[in-house]
């Protein structure tokens, strides 16, 4: 069967798959029929990211709550102790409902409702963002489980295309294109990835909230759109070649973020130094200058063609965003010897202001 009669069967219209919005001038589905001996990509194995994404859900969660927590507490990851916070059902309605910092004058009428001093109300906010915000072995344990896929993700892509002439030369990748068989292995390959990017979208709720949280959801539509359509169009070559770029950088940074936890400062900065080399070389030169440069000269202009160039350029952009946040970081932290603390977190309220709350309740 070819890919529009599958997909109509689906209930998807066929003429959303019409042959000249996702394949190059002059090629159709029938060219990407299937043999015994040559398999092509089957947009239908797509719907398995959904359980893929379920599975790795569960596989976080085991693994946060055993590998990482023992490992942990092993190495000296605790939490400080919080100040408590009394029950106050006037004040709890207002944060829940209106804000988590209110202003001065309602500070003034909250006080009154209250039956309390301004100080008090105020240092009840203080402690409820602190109770909110989110404790260092969760953040200990979310960096683990991003740094053994990202790490495991980019050495098995490595392993998988160190030996295909196309990934050396990105004109030989982009040969006899879209008639290019798919490997089973590289199948399954694209399959985790996007199923991973959908379990990392439906835990964004119940993750550490990052200062860049809006980027990040850029970031992940984008990347999921991209490992969509490229697969439905026959671009796997170009699609492992992007996301292996993408992985060099991303294991690093999780390795700096358990080195930070841990407090282990000059292996830190050490490490982050690494990351924010391969983070630029691999995003800013190698990504536009070779990846996406090949991409727009190789590939001959269509509907899908269009928008996967609009998706990339939406990456560069976050980028050259995340590189000049990476840059600030190394000049005011490192080089300067600014406090310390991780640039992407949604911190309110510092570890001093809580230390000096708990001393004053003793």
């Amino acid at each position: 069967l070819s890919v529009p009669t599958i997909l109509t069967r689906m209930g998807v219209s066929e003429g959303f798959w019409h042959h000249e919005y996702w394949l190059p001038p002059g090629a159709i589905w029938e060219d990407l029929k299937e043999s015994a001996d040559v398999h092509y990509p089957q947009p239908q194995h797509l719907l398995l990211c959904i359980p893929g994404a379920l599975l790795l859900i569960f596989v976080r969660c085991i693994f946060e709550r055993t590998v990482a927590l023992h490992l942990g507490r092993a190495l000296g990851v605790s939490d400080k102790r919080r100040p408590k916070v009394q029950t106050n059902a006037t004040l709890e309605g207002f944060y829940i409902l209106l804000g988590r910092t209110p202003k001065k004058e309602e500070l003034v009428s909250l006080a009154k409702k209250s039956d309390l001093p301004v100080r008090k109300v105020e240092t009840w906010f203080r402690h409820r963002r602190a109770q909110d915000h989110p404790r260092l072995m969760k953040k200990f344990c979310e960096a683990s489980w991003r740094f053994t896929f990202y790490f495991t993700s980019f050495f098995s892509g490595l392993a998988l295309l160190y030996d295909k002439p196309w990934f050396w030369d990105h004109t030989v990748c982009w040969l006899k294109f879209p008639q290019q068989p798919l490997p089973s292995i590289l199948g399954w390959f694209y399959l985790l990835e996007l199923s991973f990017y959908c379990s990392l979208v439906a835990t964004l709720p119940f993750d550490v909230k990052r200062k860049d949280f809006k980027e990040q959801i850029i970031h992940h539509i984008a990347t999921i759109t991209l490992i969509f359509v490229s697969y439905c169009a026959n671009m796997i070559r170009f699609g492992m070649i992007v996301m292996l770029v993408h992985d060099a950088s991303d294991y690093i940074l999780e390795l700096a973020k358990i080195l930070h936890y841990l407090k282990w400062k000059r292996v830190c900065e050490a490490v982050f130094k690494v990351f924010a080399v391969v983070f630029i070389i691999s995003r800013l030169v190698i990504f536009p200058l070779i990846v996406y440069y090949y991409f727009v000269t190789k590939v001959s202009l269509f509907p899908i063609s269009c928008l996967i160039s609009a998706f990339l350029m939406i990456l560069q952009l976050l980028h050259i965003f995340w590189s000049y946040v990476i840059i600030q970081m190394i000049f005011n932290v490192i080089l300067r010897g600014e406090k310390r603390q991780d640039a992407r977190s949604d911190t309110e309220e510092s570890e001093r202001s809580e230390g000096e709350d708990l001393a004053k309740n003793k």
